[in-house]
């Protein structure tokens, strides 16, 4: 092995300096790419899908649990595939394993589903042994074939405006490397991280960052919440956050 050399704490500092500005402009780019995407048009789904889930038979717009935007990873486990019966195909798996708590998203009026041809007893096994939370349905229809993810992995975001549902945008191959973190999936929805820095056409919500941020489990819970927006407004706001600016707390 061939490695770099070894050099002095100021000479790596310098050469740690001269990527970031490459990193920075990677980071302002897919900043620009994210905002291109909420620009994207907008394909209304006419036709009915039918899942199966816990509790039963689902359409996809049951999907959306209530929230206004979805997100569905279609991940191989099922007869045929890798693994069966004991475990999803390897790269779907990896793929899970990476995905954070999902009440992050669900704070952004956000659901994120994965879907299977399995049958749910055995989605449920899995789940559980592989300690994975996220809501996770059956196929029992086209929706594999219509959506471009009959072959291959890949992450349909999705809208809803009442009962009407539109496709909003598409990822698949090593587009889904990317995928797991909170702020990777709001990236690829039609609304965003929501968050008052982005370029978002006019009329999108937002709201300042930081301040809709919360401890996983206290989403739900009224006073905790109170108590984070107490500490957030306590500390100071954030400013210039695409130029990676701090807060008065120090974070991020």
């Amino acid at each position: 092995m061939k490695t770099p050399p070894i050099v002095t704490p100021q000479e790596w500092e310098a050469a740690r300096e001269r990527l970031l500005v490459k990193e920075k402009e990677i980071t302002r780019a897919r900043d620009a790419l994210a905002a291109e995407r909420r620009r994207m048009p907008w394909l209304a789904v006419e036709k009915r899908y039918e899942f199966i889930g816990p509790e039963g038979r689902a359409s996809l717009l049951d999907l959306f649990e209530g929230r206004r935007q979805l997100i569905v990873y279609r991940a191989f486990f099922e007869p045929g595939v890798h693994g069966w019966p004991d475990h999803a195909c390897d790269g779907c798996s990896l793929v899970a394993d990476q995905v954070a708590h999902v009440a992050h998203l669900n704070a952004r009026d956000t659901t994120l589903a994965f879907a299977s041809r399995a049958p749910q007893p055995d989605i449920a096994r899995v789940k559980a042994r592989m300690g994975w939370s996220m809501p996770w349905y059956t196929m029992t229809d086209e929706f594999d074939v219509d959506f471009g993810v009959d072959e291959w992995h890949g992450t349909n975001a999705f809208i809803r405006d009442g009962d009407s549902v539109f496709r909003t945008y598409f990822i698949n191959n090593r587009g889904d490397e990317a995928m797991g973190g909170t702020w990777s999936y709001l990236d690829i929805t039609a609304l965003g991280r929501q968050e008052e820095w982005e370029d978002s056409p006019e009329g999108y919500p937002q709201t300042p960052p930081y301040e809709w941020w919360n401890w996983h489990d206290a989403y739900g819970d009224a006073e905790l919440s109170q108590e984070r927006l107490a500490e957030v407004a306590a500390a100071g706001t954030v400013t210039d956050r695409p130029s990676g600016g701090r807060g008065t707390a120090g974070c991020c």
